[in-house]
């Protein structure tokens, strides 16, 4: 509340409204709790008890995904999760297998030897840190399959281990060293079906016909698409994780910003009436008892009524999909105000224009806590002993109005300082703004106008 006190001093002053990322939340040790329920008439978001889980989404979550942890590693190509040896050690035997049964149906070709049995253990060994080293795998691979192709050994499932070696690659994002691999691959199998046959095994070997390069060609194009395309959805289910994870965040820092607004409101117009109070009954105390009596009946009374308020805001942190209580605080409850603002010696008068409507139940609850800031703050830091509050209903927006005639008392009231910095944050969430300053006459004035559509019908105990 000092800030209204530098304000009154400064001069007049004007502030639109801002949006909620302009606050700076207060850090605390309830920072990562946040729910998501129905609270004080306004819908807040709720979230796992510990924020910290945001950060560690993972895949297998998703809707739609098979879970597992093993999906999970590979759909994050996660090589700090381990080498992927079970999945090699699977490569390799379904290779060995199935050349073995590929040989007998190419009796034109060398017959697979322990030689051809070891460059496929080799092509299939360095798949074991296709995820660490994907560049270095793919050109390695894509050399020894050569030589095995070069040495006349059978075609079939040697073909597997280029491929799933390029598709390392390219998920990891290096679809250019993957295109290269293959391209010296392909241009080699050319070279070797075209012209090198001669000089190679098998003897007697002649030129392959030029239509088999086009299914070659396609491979090697569906082998890069299909990569493709598994980066780019990979890419994608990491910017969903991660937009999930600010979109969490977010909504956190706006739930302790709410309920820091909640308890500033609250604990700051009852202790300030507590103080004044406390100030008026030490004073009379040996002169005046029965009137000292009063003072502290009135502290008893603001401090009862802040215990369970902020009992009310507490319960929807602990609670889980309960509502409140209690109904929030709005309009309807402004002779509270009135009241608590005469025991505090403030006089108030209120006065309305235009035909009443109902209030939705955020932009109620913030026209209050406007009003009880605005006036907690004469009390505070005015030398007035009166105010007036004007509440104006015009077309599609509520307009409130609070002032006093002055002068500031230029006393430190021992505020926080986040009472206009509260009520411009209420305004903006709403679409509203906030006008606070000195008027010429050296009064302060508070403006608000808040969106108000008209969705209920007017509340029959509204106080006018």
């Amino acid at each position: 509340m000092a800030d209204m006190d530098q304000e009154r001093r400064r001069g007049h002053v004007r502030g639109q409204g801002r949006g909620r990322g302009d606050a700076r939340p207060a850090r605390g040790p309830g920072e990562r709790r946040s729910r998501e329920r129905r609270s004080h008439g306004h819908r807040t978001d709720e979230h796992p008890a510990d924020e910290r889980r945001t950060d560690r989404l993972r895949t297998d979550e998703l809707p739609g995904r098979p879970a597992g942890r093993a999906w999970g590693r590979w759909q994050r190509g996660d090589a700090g999760g381990g080498l992927p040896w079970r999945s090699t050690l699977l490569i390799a035997v379904v290779v060995m297998a199935g050349t073995g049964f590929a040989a007998r149906n190419q009796p034109d070709r060398e017959a697979l030897d322990a030689l051809g049995r070891v460059l496929l253990l080799l092509g299939a060994a360095p798949l074991v840190f296709r995820h660490r080293w994907p560049v270095p795998v793919v050109f390695g691979v894509a050399a020894v399959t050569l030589g095995y192709l070069l040495a006349g050994y059978p075609y079939g499932p040697v073909f597997v281990l280029i491929a799933v070696a390029c598709f390392a690659a390219v998920v990891h994002g290096h679809r250019t060293a993957a295109a290269w691999a293959l391209g010296l691959l392909w241009a080699g199998h050319l070279a070797l079906s075209h012209w090198l046959y001669r000089w190679l095994p098998p003897a007697g070997d002649g030129p392959a016909p030029w239509g088999q390069e086009l299914p070659a060609a396609a491979f090697a194009v569906a082998v890069l698409a299909a990569s493709e395309t598994v980066r780019v959805r990979r890419e994608q289910r990491a910017q969903l994780r991660a937009d999930r994870a600010a979109a969490e965040r977010r909504r956190a820092d706006e739930e302790r910003l709410r309920i820091a607004r909640e308890l500033h409101d609250v604990l700051a117009h009852s202790i300030s009436v507590i103080n004044v109070q406390a100030g008026v009954g030490l004073a009379l105390l040996d002169s005046d008892p029965e009137q000292a009596r009063t003072a502290l009946t009135t502290i008893k009374a603001a401090s009862k009524e802040a215990l369970g308020e902020v009992r009310q805001v507490l319960d929807t942190l602990r609670a889980r999909g309960d509502a409140p209580r209690a109904p929030a605080p709005g309009l309807g409850r402004l002779s509270e105000l009135v009241e608590q603002a005469g025991a505090a010696g403030l006089t108030v008068t209120v006065a309305t224009a235009g035909p009443r409507v109902g209030l939705p139940p955020g932009a109620d609850l913030a026209a209050f806590r406007i009003v009880q800031e605005a006036l907690t703050n004469v009390v505070r830091h005015s030398g007035s002993r009166t105010a007036r509050v004007r509440i104006g209903y015009g077309s599609g927006q509520l307009d409130l109005t609070v002032d006093d005639d002055g002068p500031a008392t230029g006393t430190e009231a021992g505020g926080s300082g986040n009472g206009l910095a509260g009520m411009r944050e209420r305004a903006a969430a709403l679409g509203g703004t906030i006008e606070a300053g000195a008027r010429p006459d050296g009064g302060f004035r508070v403006h608000a106008v808040l969106p108000s559509p008209k969705e209920e019908p007017p509340s029959p105990q509204e106080t006018p």
